[in-house]
């Protein structure tokens, strides 16, 4: 299953600025760019908008990577990420953040192991103290549930379930829930996929339960209809399909309609999954073509 392109990730948003009024504040909220809609498209209500605007910042870069991502433009989104570790005004936590979403997207084709580069150099660009703001804290949190979901698409179910308590203890250290409301759905996302991988429905759907609830009271379109298709996926160990089904044919519909093309592709995979259904096939081949046309190439 796709992971959020920072789900970015996966990840994976609005929090309050120090400076409301200073679009180029390093240490404000992404709601400072929203004037010109790119805090709304990656973390918003607007995550479909296109064309997005150009920033000249490396912060507004990350967030218009992160919404071009979100829209399975993965050519645009590289081209935005791929230069700004190497930019001299990128603050540290933002060049982590960068390098977080291009592991995302990575593991979004299938690219796992390459992934875990990516999110090893968004660690070691900020390390594991606890000094820095809510950038830093972001930062740190998705290189390590980065690596988790790296580790469970390398099959080391173990090392995730370790990435995932280390980043479950920091953010218990740092005590933010609110400001970090996207790392925590984050956490429950791979904490999900972990127990779903391990055939643990129950601990799955717990955590898919715990993201659908804490995303319901987010500003992100893209992370609420991510954690339903969590919770889609973790309803298939039930005896009945129903459950599953339904949850993910409106997972389809809604992200057709917030132009979230990975999203509906994995939608479109797990509504043929459950009950084979040539339609949703026909819409999991269609966005495949898209996604290829757009610069995403699957793994073999």
């Amino acid at each position: 299953m796709p992971h959020d392109p920072h789900d970015p990730h996966d990840p994976h948003d609005p929090h309050d600025p120090h400076d409301p009024h200073d679009p180029h504040d390093p240490h404000g909220s992404h709601d400072s760019h929203d004037s010109h809609g790119l805090g709304g498209a990656a973390f918003g209500s607007d995550p479909g908008r296109n064309p997005l605007p150009v920033p000249a910042d490396p912060l507004g870069r990350w967030l218009r990577a992160v919404a071009l991502g979100g829209q399975g433009r993965y050519a645009q989104a590289r081209a935005e990420l791929e230069p700004l570790r190497r930019m001299s005004a990128t603050e540290p936590a933002v060049a982590s953040l960068a390098a977080s979403t291009q592991a995302s997207l990575l593991r979004q084709l299938g690219a796992h192991a390459l992934a875990s580069g990516y999110d090893g150099a968004a660690l070691a660009l900020i390390g594991m103290t606890r000094t820095g703001d809510r950038w830093w804290h972001e930062a740190r949190c998705d290189a390590l549930t980065g690596l988790a979901a790296d580790a469970l698409g390398c099959g080391r179910l173990a090392l995730g379930r370790t990435l995932l308590v280390r980043c479950e203890a920091y953010l218990s250290a740092v005590g933010e829930p609110d400001t970090l409301w996207r790392q925590y759905v984050r956490l429950h996302w791979v904490t999900a996929e972990i127990a779903l991988a391990a055939g643990d429905f129950a601990a799955a759907t717990v955590h898919a339960q715990a993201a659908v609830d804490r995303s319901a009271d987010c500003p992100s379109v893209r992370h609420r209809i991510k954690s339903e298709l969590l919770f889609a996926a973790s309803a298939t160990g039930r005896p009945e399909p129903d459950l599953a089904l339904e949850t993910a044919e409106r997972v389809l519909v809604d992200a057709g309609a917030h132009g979230l093309l990975p999203l509906r592709w994995a939608a479109a995979m797990l509504v043929d999954g459950v009950r084979p259904d040539p339609a949703a096939r026909a819409i999991r081949d269609e966005c495949a073509d898209a996604i290829a046309r757009r610069g995403g190439r699957f793994s073999k």
